[in-house]
């Protein structure tokens, strides 16, 4: 639970996954264990038969995969980011039990789990929380606490996609489905397994189409983005509003989005807020081939959603430049 990073904390304080729920329940709730895998290797199979065999006779399953503390960090580069181990083939076994299942991830770096994400129904991802791990894993898990979180890095379907990120420059030919001759892969989607600022929550959010104070802009203006967000679920929530733009031509290359703006807001059942974001002249700014901090003339895009891929936009032009 310390990470990689721990300057100073006591360990006798600390808080595990387990003691967590354990701490969580009621006295009268059977919470059992069983390693699974060697905690340190995570190699070979010995555990599996008793993690199984418990798992058959539970309820529920809280299966903890991921990477040691010391996985992470500076110098723990990892050629293979996927489940070290024999991790994923304990998950299948356990799957196979067909009891309910919830995977909670501990590590330090995004992990290429195409199999988790296509199989388990529920993945917390919890990273290296410190001392109280265990006791907000427990809020989250339960119930008690309805998560809002967004990753603040993309997370690829196999190693071989590294590097991946949202902010990419666009490639000559970018990719589509339909068209053999572009840059994708032949063996999976180009796509991330889970993109830049995507997280889900105990309830639902609906973006409506964003909407623009004006269709132009020009050197003194602020540019005005509203969209509605609604609470389409049964619990209150948190969602982050995001908003992302893209320069649809420049003289370098630009990123194909870029985030500029995100906003987090409660919401009870059913309930819509107007969420506002503001552009100023210098957001559009970028270095040109002079080095010289300019804005260009031309047409940008405003995208807005819970996620840098599930965005709605809107279209808006920039009549003079420079600054």
């Amino acid at each position: 639970p310390l990470g990689p990073w721990a300057g100073y904390a006591d360990t006798n304080r600390v808080v595990t996954i387990l003691g967590g729920i354990r701490s969580a329940v009621s006295p009268e709730t059977n919470i059992q264990y069983a390693p699974g895998y060697d905690l340190q290797t995570f190699s070979g199979k010995d555990g599996f038969a008793e993690a199984v065999q418990l798992a058959k006779q539970t309820d529920a399953v809280v299966l903890v995969l991921g990477e040691r503390a010391n996985m992470s960090g500076e110098a723990a580069n990892r050629a293979d980011i996927g489940l070290p181990g024999e991790q994923e083939a304990l998950a299948k076994a356990i799957h196979a039990t067909g009891k309910p299942l919830v995977v909670l991830l501990m590590n330090g770096r995004p992990l290429a789990i195409p199999w988790l994400a296509e199989n388990v129904p529920a993945i917390l991802e919890t990273w290296f929380l410190g001392v109280q791990m265990g006791t907000a894993v427990a809020d989250v898990l339960f119930g008690d606490h309805n998560p809002g979180g967004k990753l603040p890095v993309t997370f690829p379907r196999a190693t071989g996609q590294i590097p991946i990120y949202y902010n990419h420059k666009n490639t000559g030919r970018p990719p589509k489905a339909e068209e053999h001759y572009t840059s994708k892969y032949i063996d999976l989607p180009w796509t991330p397994q889970f993109p830049f600022g995507y997280g889900l929550s105990y309830t639902t959010f609906e973006y409506g189409a964003p909407r623009l104070s004006a269709s132009e802009m020009k050197r003194d203006d602020t540019l005005t983005v509203e969209v509605n967000v609604t609470n389409t679920g049964k619990r209150p929530g948190d969602e982050v509003a995001q908003l992302y733009i893209q320069d649809e031509v420049a003289s370098v290359t630009r990123p194909a989005k870029q985030l500029h703006g995100f906003r987090r807001i409660h919401l009870e059942p059913g309930e819509t807020q107007t969420v506002t974001f503001r552009l100023a002249f210098e957001d559009l700014a970028f270095y040109d081939q002079e080095m010289r901090w300019v804005v260009e003339p031309g047409f940008f895009k405003v995208l807005v959603g819970g996620n840098s891929v599930e965005v709605q936009e809107a279209r808006f032009e920039v009549r003079s430049g420079k600054l």
